[in-house]
């Protein structure tokens, strides 16, 4: 270290390797008082002489030596700042020269910037341009360095086969729903339905959850709806047996404060969720780079649950597609998907990178991938200036009914003959719309069990009053569920209404669960109890045992059951034991009746007799008290009188209705027992849907009895409208039928569902405003 030379009392010079250090030495031996009487470099360093005596005259460069100090720090302040300024002039102007020497570098500069790309990374891209390059080969080199820099899924099979909770996040207006749709479908296409479940957070938007309850139910996944984070949490553990669930979050503004809130919900779930941003390729890049910034980790910058990655939307809108680009190589968001249009799935893909960085510089292109160009861009130029905003806002009006159009396109390929087989199915006497309307409110949570009981309550009663004569018949049966929510229930007991006119089913509010190994009758007291206007008979499948009988007789009810020919009877007027194949063999039956039987022609009579039952299959005496109504039916070929079946129907003394009308009883309850089976497949069909909990368990009950109802009526029609309309339904649910046999209940039951959905759909279509199409084709 140099130390200062004392010259003289009052003076000291001081050589140092830098002006600064020699301040500092005069400072600490004479003050910040002392006066710089001289300053040189020399070859030893820096030389600086400095006084605290003040003499009469100073040298002209004599300064004080805190001034001096001072300024020299501002000094070195400016110098920095100019040195920087003036590195940005020649950066600046040297780039300007390479543009003037090379035409071809300033011609890419320009369209990439065009494009959406930003001045930064075109710079840095064009950094690296060799020189003496034409524009053909100037792109390639463009393209190529793009392209080995935007960072993509590779593998959507292992991003599949890893399977998780996703959840696609981002602003409002983006496409969430759609795209949680596209991709719903690409999964069912990939492993099917039942390994996938969508969830909703969206609680704010009018229909969100109609809107994707709507993509559920065409494409058979069920959707549930969360309002936060403990209901996220509760959903996610009851779907832990899905291999993949999809999210489709709340739109908010990436100035949103919610947006941290949001966050923190997603990466605080009890199973992982891996965040895809769905970027909008209308945005602009400064909005676009707000979204990134804002969607990775919110307000809490240090967290390390980043984004999974990112999907493009809307590129068919884009007029500046490259700002995209330019996101997923700034931020290094891999790009999983590229969405350009309504359709589903169809205008979901994965990114092809070579047709990617293409579809950005394409001018006039017809490409799936975008719809971008210079040549647009230079167009726009002239045109209005308000003119993009105007086309941009039509676009938007226009895109749920364009939606809508394609949707149903894609999985009827024709929208009138949906309407058609519609408007056929509410015209057929079916109970079509009335399901329908009960369909719709499934999702309602202000509609309550109650309020769809008494709806079918006055259902029934209207068809009691408009297709009975006497009595109102009723068929019970029950349904293994298996494992269920309703309480630890396996076995559903259910009756449905027939008319005693025509055998026509009706649905009512009659699912009840048995309460005791004998549930047929508090089954059938509480039919019983209901206020529909004719007196009730149960029709069963067989003859209850002794005791049951027993006790139906005391309660009073009315009841007839389908004997076999082998039954063991006593016959009341005569007292000989017998079978009811014996006692027929003995009857004189009335005129005979030109009917079908199994497709052929045939000849029905009926006969009646008094009988009673024996008291167990091996019992040889009566019971006295018991005294039935024996109805039998002989059907014979019409060609040949060879015999072709004998039925049997006994009831109870009190049914007082003719001979004619019970006899068809019989193939009445038989017609009856595919019911019970739709029902247990609309019962669970719908708790899939998302239905969860015992109230709704208890609405998708009666709204499952009341399809199977639709579904039966739909399966005994004969008319040409009715083989069209199972057609139709059997195409919905995916089901190939062979011409020469019937559609099974079970696809008409899937393809109402669907069509459900579809016709919601078409209806949200009819309200939406005319597009620009259909108002040329209407001036037209």
């Amino acid at each position: 270290m140099n130390h200062p030379t004392q010259t003289s009392a009052e003076t000291c010079k001081v050589v140092a390797p830098s002006s600064r250090e020699a301040l500092r030495l005069l400072r600490e031996k004479l003050g910040p008082d002392a006066i710089v009487l001289s300053n040189r470099v020399t070859a030893d360093g820096v030389e600086i002489v400095a006084t605290l005596d003040a003499p009469a005259r100073l040298p002209a460069a004599a300064k004080p030596l805190l001034a001096l100090a001072n300024e020299g720090a501002s000094g070195l302040q400016e110098t920095h700042s100019m040195r920087g300024m003036a590195e940005e002039q020649l950066a600046t102007q040297a780039w300007s020269d390479r543009q003037r020497r090379d035409p071809v570098r300033g011609h890419l500069l320009r369209t990439l910037l065009g494009a959406g790309f930003s001045a930064r990374l075109a710079r840095d891209i064009l950094e690296h341009l060799p020189t003496g390059q034409n524009h053909a080969s100037g792109m390639d080199f463009v393209k190529l360095a793009l392209s080995r820099r935007v960072p993509l899924l590779e593998d959507e099979a292992a991003l599949m086969a890893e399977g998780g909770v996703y959840a696609l996040v981002g602003p409002t207006g983006v496409g969430k729903t759609t795209t949680t749709a596209k991709l719903a479908a690409r999964c069912v296409m990939r492993f099917g339905t039942e390994k996938l479940a969508l969830v909703t957070t969206d609680s704010y938007r009018i229909g969100a959850y109609e809107q994707l309850r709507i993509y559920g139910q065409i494409l058979g996944v069920p959707v549930h709806a969360v309002q936060d984070a403990a209901g996220l949490d509760r959903v996610l553990a009851d779907l832990r047996d899905k291999h993949m669930v999809l999210i489709d979050t709340v739109g908010l503004s990436q100035r949103d404060r919610a947006v941290s809130g949001q966050i923190a919900m997603l990466c605080g779930a009890s199973r992982p969720v891996k965040r895809l941003l769905l970027l909008n390729a209308t945005s602009h890049g400064d909005t676009l780079n707000e979204v990134v910034q804002a969607y990775r980790h919110g307000e809490h910058k240090t967290t390390g649950a980043d984004l999974a990655g990112c999907i493009f939307t809307k590129v068919d809108e884009a007029t500046h597609p490259g700002a995209l680009i330019d996101m997923a190589i700034r931020h290094q968001l891999p790009v999983h998907y590229v969405s350009s249009g309504q359709k589903v799935p169809e205008h979901l893909m994965l990114v092809d990178r070579r047709a990617l960085i293409d579809g950005v510089f394409q001018a006039k292109s017809r490409s799936a991938l975008f719809i971008p160009g210079e040549a647009d861009l230079a167009e726009a130029a002239t045109a209005p200036g308000n003119a993009a905003q105007v086309v941009a806002a039509e676009a938007v009006s226009d895109r749920l009914r364009l939606q809508c159009q394609q949707l149903i396109r894609a999985l009827t390929h024709n929208a009138q003959a949906l309407a058609a087989n519609a408007s056929a199915l509410a015209a057929g006497q079916i109970g079509f719309e009335e399901t329908r309307a009960l369909w719709r409110r499934l999702g309602d949570d202000q509609v309550t069990g109650k309020t769809i009981a008494q709806t079918l309550l006055a259902q029934a009663q209207a068809d009691t009053a408009s297709h009975c004569r006497d009595y109102l018949l009723a068929a019970s049966g029950e349904i293994s569920l298996g494992a269920t929510d309703l309480a630890d229930t396996r076995v559903l007991a259910s009756s449905l209404l027939l008319s005693d006119r025509s055998g026509l089913p009706f649905a009512a509010p009659h699912q009840i669960l048995p309460a005791s190994a004998q549930s047929g009758l508090p089954q059938a007291h509480w039919v019983q109890r209901l206020p529909l206007g004719k007196p009730l008979v149960h029709v069963l499948a067989r003859i209850p045992a002794a005791e049951q009988l027993d006790a139906w007789q005391a309660s009073g009810l009315r009841w007839a059951a389908c004997g076999s020919a082998s039954l063991r009877i006593v016959d009341a007027a005569s007292g000989a034991p017998g079978t009811l194949g014996k006692l027929a063999a003995g009857l004189a039956f009335g005129t005979a009746q030109a009917v079908t039987y199994r497709g052929k022609a045939a000849l029905s009579s009926v006969a009646q007799a008094r009988v009673s039952l024996r008291c167990g299959p091996h019992a040889n005496t009566a019971v006295p008290a018991t005294v039935l109504r024996c109805v039998v039916r002989r059907m014979v070929d019409a060609q040949s009188g060879k015999l072709l079946a004998h039925s049997y129907l006994l009831t109870s003394a009190s049914v007082e209705a003719s001979t004619e009308e019970m006899a068809q009883w019989p193939a009445w309850r038989s017609a009856a027992e595919p019911y019970f089976k739709l029902l247990r497949q609309g019962i669970l069909q719908l708790g899939d849907a998302g239905l969860a909990g015992e109230t709704a368990a208890r609405k998708r009950l009666l709204v499952a009895g009341q399809t199977a109802t639709t579904v039966s009526r739909l399966l005994r029609a004969q008319d040409a409208w009715a083989d069209t309309a199972r057609k139709a339904l059997a195409q919905l649910a995916g089901r190939s039928v062979r011409p020469d046999r019937p559609v099974p209940g079970r696809a008409l039951f899937e393809g109402l569902g669907k069509l459900f959905a579809l016709l919601d759909a078409l209806a949200t279509e009819d309200t939406a405003p005319a597009t620009r199409s259909d108002r040329a084709a209407a001036q037209a």
